[in-house]
């Protein structure tokens, strides 16, 4: 039996999540993505090339919006989860207390450090990732402290009463010295070889401004501080990204003309943006195509027309009015992933994903060599 050729308009709709008033359509999947019954979708790396594209919206240090078009669910969904426990960063893992005066517990302290994100020269990053992956004996589980796998800080403040104050001040901050300890008081202290392979960035707190706690004269911190490389699955601190979602394009599509007060109406069912307003040209109302005959004789009327679907938030507020009833179509494009990445700070954004790609990478070869064994 040959193939069955499917039309490029029954792909382009196969593709698309029908978005309803009360209900989402289209959503099932094969067995196996991307494969339909009586069709030739024999995989190919040339084809998936060819259909892999990844377009960048917005590329920030701190955060980045991109597409990542052409891949199944199961793939984008496994760059998020990777991108929010499984690439390593650096964080306050230990923390040695020689001294607290301060009311804060110490437990609630050491919590409060671990949650600081810090940050430093790549290349330093990198050196200290590359090495404990290149030697997983060197962990930190009942092994030696050394510059390749610790970093050290110090916490050291002590609240004084500021003998130039105003008689009459009322602010901690105007009668104390260090009423408030902030994570600009974490000081680095370089070992071995780190402070060569940091030479072009220290590390530090990614914000100098955090709060850590508030002091009054007398109270003292003084606190030994270890950081080492973590996976955000063991503890949150370690995730190098404050969010890591994705969404699917958006789709809309007018099936029949939207004119005069109604396509204002309509422009207001969506965000700023998604929809915009143009006017019915002379050619259009003077057209004999039955396709165009609404628009005859409303020359200069406004006309709704699709200006930035991404923008949508698919609320559906259209579907709700019955003046745009069979009017207006909306989807989602099941294999158009629009990823957010924000960093924490210790990584730029887009550098995160690509981080996740080799895990993932990773991951698929160590399948690969588990594979070859049992078959041995």
């Amino acid at each position: 039996m040959a193939p069955i050729q499917s039309s490029q308009d029954s792909l382009d709709r196969r593709k698309v999540v029908g978005i309803n008033p009360e209900t989402v359509t289209n959503i099932t999947s094969t067995d196996f993505p991307g494969h339909h019954a009586g069709e030739d979708l024999s995989w190919s790396l040339k084809k998936f090339s060819e259909n892999l594209k990844i377009q960048f919206h917005q590329n920030e240090k701190l955060e980045a919006t991109f597409s990542l078009i052409g891949v199944d669910a199961a793939i984008a969904n496994a760059f998020r989860r990777i991108l929010l426990a499984e690439v390593p960063t650096l964080a306050i893992e230990k923390v040695y207390v020689q001294n607290n005066t301060s009311v804060i517990a110490d437990e609630v302290l050491a919590h409060r450090l671990g949650l600081i994100p810090l940050k430093g020269s790549l290349e330093g990053l990198k050196w200290l990732k590359w090495f404990i992956e290149a030697n997983p004996e060197y962990g930190f589980d009942g092994m030696e402290r050394t510059d390749y796998n610790t970093v050290v800080l110090n916490l050291k403040v002590r609240c004084e009463r500021n003998p130039h104050a105003d008689k009459n001040a009322t602010e901690p901050e105007e009668k104390y010295i260090n009423s408030s300890v902030y994570s600009r008081h974490i000081v680095w202290e370089k070992q071995g070889l780190q402070g060569q392979q940091f030479a072009d960035g220290p590390i530090e707190p990614v914000s100098p401004d955090i709060l850590i706690a508030k002091l009054r004269p007398g109270q003292e911190l003084d606190m030994i501080l270890h950081a080492h490389l973590g996976k955000g699955s063991d503890h949150a601190k370690f995730s190098p990204v404050a969010t890591a979602t994705y969404r699917l394009l958006p789709t809309i599509t007018i099936t029949k003309p939207i004119l005069g007060a109604d396509a204002i109406k309509f422009q207001k069912c969506f965000p700023p943006g998604v929809i915009g307003l143009e006017r019915v040209t002379a050619k259009e109302a003077d057209s004999d195509d039955p396709a165009l005959a609404v628009y005859r004789g409303r020359q200069g009327d406004e006309k709704a027309v699709v200006k930035d679907p991404m923008r949508d938030t698919v609320s559906r507020e259209c579907l709700r009015h019955d003046e745009f009833k069979d009017k207006v179509k909306l989807g989602r494009v099941q294999d158009h992933f629009i990823f957010n990445v924000e960093s924490t700070g210790q990584f730029p954004s887009d550098m995160l994903f690509v981080d996740a790609v080799s895990v993932l990478k990773y991951k698929a070869k160590r399948l690969l060599r588990a594979l070859d064994a049992v078959d041995k």
